[in-house]
């Protein structure tokens, strides 16, 4: 009896993993799903456009680049993938740097009207910038900067700031306090503290938000078809819409242009997985 009961001490209790692999296999199902359009995708961007009409769901019998070149060069795609570039990275960049230090001053410091500073940049968050439109365009037109990329980075930039201050206040009120007295007794100032000692720590964070930022400025349409006129200023999203005929449209083309859309994106995501994933998982065991 002994014996029994001590084998039954020294036995460690089943795991019950059905539960488990329905999970794994509801994962992949949706991976899956969630592929097959990208690789229906960049199949048909290989494909003739007669080829694509006749069998929309085949494979190339025989592949060609020309969707590509017809794309890259006789649709200026060339031009809007720099356009494209430029605004994301413009409107990425002055948001993040304007909301990490804002974000670190919320977080850091106590001064008067901090509580309301706070709520104005929640309030952002639940204001959608396209509810304000007519007001933009009209802000815009009077600041003479309607067919400019300008418009496009200001109205970017500011409708991120407050996103980018909510994630990065949460992960600066987590860094313990000794470490910026550590730094000050040591002889650094305020920007020297700011630089080296807190900024190299929330990069997550800082990563979170330019992807979360990133993506929305990338494919977005409304605003560049709203506020630019010249067809040399178009994004990647406007120019798609040349493809489109009134009697026909360029399928090759069409496709060659969105794997050139969506390439990009892939690329910012593989490269800030592990980031992202810290980003959204940091404090959850505290």
């Amino acid at each position: 009896m002994g014996g029994d009961a001590k084998a039954r001490k020294g036995r460690a209790p089943r795991k019950n993993t059905t539960p488990s692999i329905l999970v794994k296999i509801c994962l992949w199902l949706y991976a899956l799903i969630a592929v097959f359009p990208l690789l229906l995708m960049f199949s048909n961007s290989f494909r003739s456009t007669k080829e694509l009409v006749t069998d929309p769901l085949g494979l190339p019998t025989s592949p060609t680049v020309e969707g590509y070149v017809s794309a890259w060069t006789e649709a200026s795609f060339a031009t809007y993938f720099v356009n494209s570039i430029l605004v994301t990275v413009g409107s990425v960049f002055l948001s993040t740097a304007v909301s990490v230090l804002a974000s670190y001053a919320l977080a850091r410091w106590t001064f008067f009207g901090k509580h309301l500073m706070e709520n104005v940049f929640l309030a952002g968050l639940m204001i959608p910038a396209i509810l304000a439109m007519l007001p933009i365009f009209y802000l815009m037109d009077d600041l003479r900067l309607i067919d400019s990329h300008w418009s496009l980075i200001a109205i970017y930039a500011a409708n991120g700031i407050p996103f980018g201050v909510f994630i990065m206040t949460t992960f600066f009120r987590q860094l313990p306090l000794e470490l910026e007295e550590a730094a000050r007794i040591d002889g650094a100032g305020t920007m020297a503290v700011f630089f080296r000692v807190m900024l190299p720590l929330v990069k997550p964070a800082v990563a979170t938000v330019v992807v979360f930022r990133f993506i929305p400025i990338w494919n977005d349409f409304l605003f560049p078809l709203i506020l630019l006129r010249s067809p040399g200023k178009y994004t990647l999203p406007v120019g798609l819409t040349r493809f489109f005929g009134e009697f026909s449209t360029d399928w090759s083309s069409l496709f060659a242009g969105l794997v050139i859309t969506t390439a990009p994106l892939i690329l910012v995501y593989v490269l800030a997985t592990k980031q992202i994933v810290r980003g959204l998982t940091a404090g959850i065991g505290k």
